[in-house]
C-alpha cells in the first residue's frame, strides 16, 4: 500500500515553527520534520512525548556502579587480597575511600557507552544504513515538513501550506 505525503519546504526556522503550530491546529498529521540544525521548541510544537533517556541513563549508571562494586569486592577482597600502602585487605568498607574513583569512572563509562548504544538502536542507525533524508537541501539551509495526506483534499492542503509560507510544496508517493 502506497501512502501519499506532502513535502512543504521552508527557508526560515521561525516560519517552520509557525507552520507546525498551524498544521497541528488544522488537524493534519505531521509525519516528520527535517532541519539542518536543532530548532528549539520544535518537539513541543509537534506534540512529541517527553523522552525517557534520562531514566535509562540513570539505570545504566546504576548498572556500572553495581559492576564496579562487585568487581572490586571480588578482585581486591575475595580473590587476591594484598596489603597496598598499609590498607587493610579484609573489608570492602574499610577500603571504600580508595575505591570511590573506580566506582565513579565505571558509572560514567557504563552510562555513556550504553546510552550511545541505546541512541543508535532507538534511532535505527546501524552500519551501512541508507540515509532517510528526502531532500539534500535540509542538510544545508532548508526545512522540510512531511505531512500525511490520508483522506484530505490535496489542493486544499497545498493552498494551506502555501499560506503558511512554504516556498515549495510537493506531493510524494512513499
Amino acid at each position: 500500500m502506497s501512502s501519499k505525503v506532502i513535502h512543504a519546504i521552508y527557508t526560515d526556522d521561525d516560519l517552520l515553527m509557525q507552520a507546525v503550530k498551524q498544521t497541528r491546529e488544522a488537524r493534519y498529521r505531521i509525519e516528520e520534520v527535517y532541519t539542518p540544525f536543532p530548532v528549539h521548541g520544535l518537539d513541543k510544537a509537534m506534540g512529541l512525548p517527553h523522552t525517557r533517556l534520562a531514566v535509562t541513563a540513570f539505570l545504566y549508571g546504576l548498572v556500572g556502579l553495581s559492576v564496579s562494586i562487585a568487581m572490586m569486592n571480588f578482585i581486591m577482597i575475595d580473590d587476591w587480597p594484598q596489603n597496598i600502602g598499609g590498607k587493610p585487605s579484609f573489608s570492602f568498607l574499610e577500603n571504600l575511600p580508595s575505591f570511590v574513583p573506580i566506582m565513579f569512572e565505571l558509572t560514567v563509562f557504563f552510562a555513556a557507552h550504553l546510552m550511545v548504544i541505546t541512541f543508535y538502536l532507538r534511532s535505527k542507525i546501524w552500519p551501512f544504513k541508507e540515509a532517510e533524508n528526502p531532500d539534500p537541501r535540509t542538510t544545508d539551509d532548508h526545512f522540510l515538513m512531511e505531512v500525511d495526506v490520508a483522506n484530505h483534499n490535496v489542493e486544499e492542503m497545498a493552498d494551506f501550506f502555501a499560506n503558511t509560507g512554504a516556498v515549495e510544496i510537493k506531493l510524494i508517493n512513499k
